[in-house]
């Protein structure tokens, strides 16, 4: 079982915690399954607002401009004819989705190697609590210097303990973001260089991953008593 050590917000280590090797034991990451991740969250972030003009919405009239025959010219019924300039658009892009379904398990195996990959980095800190008595960007700042971030940090939190005062004291901090156990995506611990999780969030989310990977489902499990 691994263990990482428990730092408070002075550098200073306070204690150790063991982690499951079920989450963060992989002996190589799955980088395929992160790929596959990370597309599927950059996809549902489009907005798909992009849209042309077919023959049916650009501007102009809809006269046959001459008759059909007689002319010597080419027959047309009308000028909005993608043939003619300034004409509609053939098969354009319109407004719609990018998002498509993605496995849960899928996700959750990307999020166990992104957790495998920061600790196996040297990325992943824990600390023993996020909170600081006055909620100063200044003093934040100070802090997450002392826990080696020198470029972006994610720092995750337990959503029964996070104040007002982590909010106001973060939010201003450039290259920092701030986010609850139960909304880490692989996307967000692959973009931020260091993950620093506070002891409870990381606990929860430990479990939460331990409760998904030994969960069978039920129609295997009949299967199995049947046999």
């Amino acid at each position: 079982m691994a263990q990482v050590d428990v730092l408070n917000l002075n550098g200073d280590k306070v204690g150790t915690l063991d982690l499951d090797d079920r989450v963060f034991g992989a002996e190589q990451v799955n980088e395929a399954l992160l790929w596959e991740a990370v597309k599927h969250y950059r996809a549902s972030l489009r907005q798909g607002t992009h849209a042309t003009k077919n023959r049916k919405l650009v501007a102009g009239s809809g006269k046959k401009l001459w008759k059909q025959k007689g002319t010597g010219r080419a027959r047309i019924g009308s000028v909005r004819s993608p043939l003619w300039r300034h004409g509609g658009t053939v098969h354009g892009p319109q407004p719609r989705s990018y998002d498509y379904p993605f496995p849960r398990k899928k996700l959750l195996g990307a999020l166990r190697s992104a957790l495998a990959a920061k600790l196996a980095d040297g990325t992943l800190t824990v600390v023993d609590s996020l909170e600081i008595k006055e909620a100063k960007t200044k003093l934040y700042a100070t802090a997450l210097k002392k826990l080696g971030v020198t470029r972006t940090a994610l720092l995750v939190e337990n959503s029964k303990t996070l104040s007002q005062g982590l909010l106001q004291g973060t939010r201003n901090l450039a290259g920092v973001e701030l986010m609850l156990n139960n909304e880490v995506h692989p996307y967000d611990l692959l973009r931020y260089e260091r993950a620093i999780f506070s002891a409870t969030a990381i606990e929860q989310l430990t479990n939460a991953l331990e409760k998904a990977t030994s969960k069978r489902s039920p129609r295997r499990s009949a299967s199995k008593e049947a046999a």
